[in-house]
């Protein structure tokens, strides 16, 4: 890293930033002005100096990740990107907050702007996902090139973030930090904009504790830097500022970094500097024009470019050719001494699965006894570990549940440094692929979508199903942004018996299919779980999957034996049928298709002809045709039950007028789980009365 030396050209480009973010939230008539004039000499030192980019070539395996954590502040990033040159017009700039035709939405959208990493607006969400972002770093260079020094090696990169008080106070920065502290991150740097303004002002009503030795404890290099002077001055000091950065890197190479800068949100608007109002709403005309006087620029103007500024910031662009060409060097090199692990890479790219994949899942599955008892959480368990054994890039745990979900890989050597192994797990080093998240939900959900976002790799993680409430808003993310993330979530209903109400899920599957881009999947017995996985794996689409799974144990069905294979990639699919046209069909997932099969038996001793259908994704099972939904749901027959131990609400576009479902409209008890589901109506008798009833109401 060279000294970083401010020239005319660059403040300039930094006071051109001002008026651009200025102007574009002007003319979008909302948005958050205050943070990007205030940030624009920050931003503006990291792309020149510090993030080795290529704006030619947005997804270089080389490059280094920048997070914008506080989404809000999106022009900070979107005229860095203009500067660069990664393809963002002043057009774009112009249609900033714009319709949905926009490269410029009010906060980043990943897939969206060439550059954009993630999808970031909810606060705390992008600081949390880059430390993902770390892992995932690591852990593939580990399958790719473990033996050369990080620094020399084609697949190390640093992540760079910048984030405000407002990710700061949100809890899952600090469950995020401790982790990435215990890991030893230290290739991921975090500018901490300290302007002290949030929507309802002055941070010190809900802030006052001292952040950078909160940080500090975790285990955290830090360091501050001012644009405030002594005497009350502002100067924004980009040099000051570069040599602390560099400080910090040569400092603490195997700690993650916190930088400090104090701030003055607006800086230099007239009216507006340090003022709550600039931050979330535009400036006003007064004001733009009062900030282009201090700046130099025509207040009368809008969207004025410094042709020569301009010109300069994009030199950054050569900078990076430079830097690829290098790297492609590099990377050519280590290929032609790897061509195993060059092959594994091309295969990760590619996003294909490992040779053996379905052969690991038959051998699986021939050892599956028809008849057997066996949780489905156990029999994912079972899956996981079959498909580790011929997918290196698989790894994944659980929040401090890994024995209770079935998620512990045997043999794996634990993600973290040796010093952090334990009586229970010895075994620890930095590229290993059995993950602990401690009792952390939603930082697990961020780093593994970081994991996604950063990586060719493929985690999971685990945790009870009621506690996905404490995960949900990073499993809403990966919806949105379409990455496919696996939750494994056990312990789905009432059987949870003495655990008690607290610990028993009864609305979660109708929120989660709530989810849209969620795939929520809750399968039968061992077979359903087997195949849910297959598919979850070879499925075309990127969405985030949640497999929803059992404690207690449910029969392995002859019928999932047979049909499982074809019938789970569906969706939902005949699992016992009739001779001609059912008088009711009844359907059912999870740990109920066992109490729907059996109600079908008696149904048939009494003369009525009960079609079963096992459905185990209504997600999956909506994207196939028409002729094959009619096909298993004929709409002739309008006698119908759904069982499900939750909530109806999902079921009822499948019932129609006269089905009636079997389902848990309440809070779970305290007892015993098979108790628990008799006491909740959760039988095959239960299922028997509701087909009687539908069909009486049906006929009449």
């Amino acid at each position: 890293m060279t000294e970083f030396k401010e020239t005319e050209l660059d403040e300039r480009a930094i006071k051109m930033a001002k008026v651009l973010s200025a102007d574009a939230v002007e003319k979008a008539g909302s948005g958050h002005p205050g943070s990007p004039v205030s940030l624009a000499p920050i931003a503006y030192t990291l792309y020149q100096h510090f993030i080795k980019h290529d704006p030619n070539d947005p997804k270089w395996e080389g490059r280094d990740r920048f997070i914008l954590s506080g989404g809000h502040a999106s022009l900070t990033q979107y005229v860095q990107l203009y500067f660069s040159g990664y393809g963002l017009t002043l057009d774009d700039l112009k249609h900033f907050r714009g319709g949905a035709d926009t490269h410029t939405p009010g906060h980043p959208e990943y897939g969206l702007t060439p550059g954009i990493e993630m999808t970031t607006g909810p606060l705390g969400q992008g600081f949390a996902s880059a430390i993902g972002f770390a892992y995932g770093e690591r852990f593939q260079r580990g399958l790719l090139d473990p033996e050369t020094p990080k620094e020399d090696s084609p697949f190390y990169h640093k992540i760079w973030v910048i984030c405000g008080e407002g990710d700061i106070e949100e809890g899952i920065s600090g469950e995020a930090a401790s982790l990435a502290a215990n890991q030893k991150l230290g290739n991921i740097t975090v500018i901490f904009d300290a302007n002290r303004i949030q929507i309802e002002g002055d941070t010190n009503l809900v802030l006052a504790e001292d952040v950078l030795k909160r940080f500090q404890a975790y285990g955290w290099y830090t360091d501050e830097f001012s644009f405030v002077q002594p005497d009350g001055s502002y100067k924004e000091d980009v040099e000051g500022l570069a040599d602390v950065i560099a400080k910090a890197e040569a400092a603490a190479p195997d700690q993650p970094k916190l930088i400090k800068v104090d701030t003055l949100i607006a800086w230099p608007t007239p009216g507006k500097t340090n003022d709550p109002s600039s931050h979330g709403s535009k400036l006003g005309a007064e004001a733009v024009a009062g900030l282009k006087k201090v700046l130099g620029y025509d207040p009368e103007q809008s969207f004025q470019i410094d042709e020569e500024a301009l010109a300069h910031a994009r030199k950054v662009a050569d900078r990076g050719l430079e830097a690829h060409k290098a790297w492609d060097e590099k990377f050519e090199a280590w290929r032609k001494a790897n061509p195993d692990k060059a092959a594994l890479y091309d295969r990760l790219k590619e996003g294909k699965l490992p040779e053996g994949f379905d052969k690991a899942l038959d051998d699986l599955e021939a050892t599956f006894e028809v008849g057997k008892g066996v949780a489905t959480r156990g029999a994912s368990g079972s899956v996981l570990n079959a498909i580790a054994a011929v997918m290196p890039e698989l790894w994944g745990g659980s929040a401090d549940l890994g024995g209770s979900n079935k998620t512990d890989l045997k043999g794996a050597a634990t993600f973290a440094p040796a010093e952090c192994a334990t009586k229970q797990w010895p075994v620890c080093n930095e590229f290993g692929r059995q993950l602990h998240f401690g009792v952390r939900e939603f930082t697990m959900g961020c780093i593994t979508n970081g994991i996604l976002l950063g990586s060719y790799t493929r985690p999971f993680g685990g945790t009870f199903f009621m506690f996905s409430d404490y995960e949900r808003a990073a499993v809403r993310l990966a919806a949105l942004m379409e990455i496919p993330n696996l939750y494994i979530w056990s312990h789905d209903s009432v059987a949870v018996g003495e655990d008690g109400p607290t610990h028993q899920p009864i609305e979660h599957l109708a929120s989660f299919r709530a989810i849209p881009q969620l795939e929520v999947v809750r399968p039968a017995d061992a077979f359903e779980t087997a195949e849910a996985y297959r598919y979850f794996f070879e499925k075309k689409n990127t969405l985030p999957t949640a497999m929803v799974l059992t404690r207690q144990g449910v029969p392995t069905l002859a019928e999932t034996a047979a049909k499982a294979k074809d019938g789970v990639k569906k969706g939902a699919y005949v699992l016992v049928d009739t001779e001609g046209t059912p008088d009711v069909i009844i359907m059912a997932s999870g740990s109920e298709v066992q109490w729907a099969v059996a109600a079908a038996k008696t149904l048939a001793d009494k003369g009525v002809k009960a079609r079963v259908v096992s459905f185990p994704s209504m997600e999956w099972f909506e994207e196939q045709d028409a002729e094959y939904k009619e096909a298993v749901l004929p709409a002739s027959v309008k006698a119908r039950v759904s069982v499900e131990a939750g909530v109806a609400m999902p079921w009822y576009k499948y019932l129609g007028s006269y089905g009636k479902p079997v389902s848990i409209e309440q809070f779970g008890l305290q007892g015993n789980g098979a108790q628990n589901m008799i006491d909740l109506g959760i039988t095959a008798e239960h299922v028997v009365e509701a087909a009687e009833a539908s069909i009486a109401e049906a006929n009449a």
